[in-house]
């Protein structure tokens, strides 16, 4: 049978909307919850405060997929009388500090209520710096599929060492850390990570190792200092049999460190096969300006998952193969030639870590932008057409 164009233009116009139609009938409405709100909104438990500063120390059970820690929280008070910080269950606060004494604090799932101001002494607190100490303990949320689902993730490299880290981008700091886990608020003077590990692994964190320590019963505490402003969900440690492999570049600012933290039976694959990682900084240099966190460093550090964008120590989980995991995403043949994490990932430096959405519903900012780095990226060093190839 044939059909003019305009009777085809309406009959899928039609058979569209019907679709549509009854698709929206069995689809499930999406009722948000009061834990949404809580999670999504800057309530007023989340106002007149702003974190200055986190100082983070976890230690990890392996083998009871537990950990326990403290996060002492220097912050600006304006005022505030009933703070929130999160933390998601099965998590749990153990107890609060403040300058002035315990810090009383009731529970509502994945939320803490701080009575920061509950009394008429306290009501006298003049507003200014000052700062928490939180304990906290639990078995965090486990990733099953990380980095999409997220969580802390427990593995075991080929040799049977123990393989630890993060990824939380979606689901929030607070699956194990308590914090204001808002994209709204970073701490402005950076952080603090104290990892403590058996001292026969390696823990890297953010920024810059100032300090390593021998603690008892074979454990090792490893101090990373970051200057930067950073978000919640880049704040990671990964701790394994890691291997070092130092280099650096001669960047729009100066010299640039750039280190590589490979699993040790891996430096040799390491050595080989990240030269993308020095690649991809000379042309987002070219495109983008200095690279945003000189004082922190440039790391790439292996992980158990994919990869995430963590600020100042990208996971990476490509394998050392070009493409995504040896596959061309674009289907062009472009994406073979260079390593896609290493790529996209770093993107997220300029988008995402140093400009970086208020509200999540704004993540475009940090995907789209990524996502086009990849595409002059390929510019860069492949020319226009294979710009225009890869991006259409």
């Amino acid at each position: 049978m044939h059909i003019k164009p305009l009777s085809y233009f309406l009959f899928f116009l039609i058979i569209g909307s019907s679709i549509n139609i009854s698709a929206q009938a069995q689809r499930k409405e999406k009722i948000f919850t009061k834990q949404d709100t809580l999670r999504g909104s800057i309530g007023e438990g989340r106002q007149k405060w702003n974190v200055l500063h986190y100082d983070i120390t976890v230690e990890p059970n392996f083998e009871m997929k537990t950990i326990s820690g403290v996060n002492k929280i220097k912050y600006w008070d304006e005022g505030v009388k009933l703070m929130q910080i999160d933390l998601q269950e099965p998590m749990q606060i153990d107890s609060v500090i403040s300058a002035n004494g315990s810090i009383k604090y009731y529970r509502e799932k994945n939320v803490y209520w701080l009575m920061v101001r509950d009394t008429a002494a306290m009501y006298k607190i003049k507003p200014g710096p000052a700062s928490l100490t939180i304990y906290f303990s639990g078995k965090p949320k486990e990733a099953k599929n990380a980095p999409w689902d997220g969580g802390w993730i427990w593995k075991k490299d080929e040799q049977g060492n123990p393989w630890m880290t993060v990824a939380c981008q979606g689901l929030g700091a607070s699956v194990w850390y308590p914090c204001k886990d808002s994209q709204a608020d970073e701490p402005d003077s950076g952080a603090v990570l104290r990892i403590i590990a058996p001292d026969t692994l390696m823990a890297v964190g953010n920024g810059r190792l100032i300090n390593t320590k021998e603690l008892s019963d074979q454990r090792k505490e490893f101090v990373w200092k970051i200057t930067a402003p950073i978000n919640n969900y880049n704040i990671v440690p990964y701790i394994g049999k890691y291997a070092q492999i130092a280099d650096s570049l001669a960047g729009e600012k100066g010299n640039l460190t750039m280190d590589y933290w490979v699993l040790k039976y891996n430096e040799e694959k390491g050595r080989n096969n990240l030269g993308d990682a020095k690649k991809m900084m000379v042309s987002f240099e070219y495109w983008f300006g200095p690279y945003p966190f000189y004082e922190d460093g440039y790391k790439l550090v292996e992980a158990p998952h994919l990869g995430m964008e963590h600020q100042s120590a990208i996971a990476y989980g490509n394998k050392f193969k070009n493409g995504y995991l040896g596959r061309d995403l674009s289907g062009t043949g472009w994406g073979l030639k260079w390593d896609f994490i290493i790529v996209h990932e770093s993107g997220h430096e300029w988008f995402g870590n140093n400009i970086t959405s208020k509200d999540i519903a704004d993540m475009w900012i940090h995907e789209s932008f990524t996502n086009y780095s990849e595409t002059l990226f390929t510019d860069y060093y492949f020319g226009k057409q294979a710009g225009n190839e890869y991006v259409i």
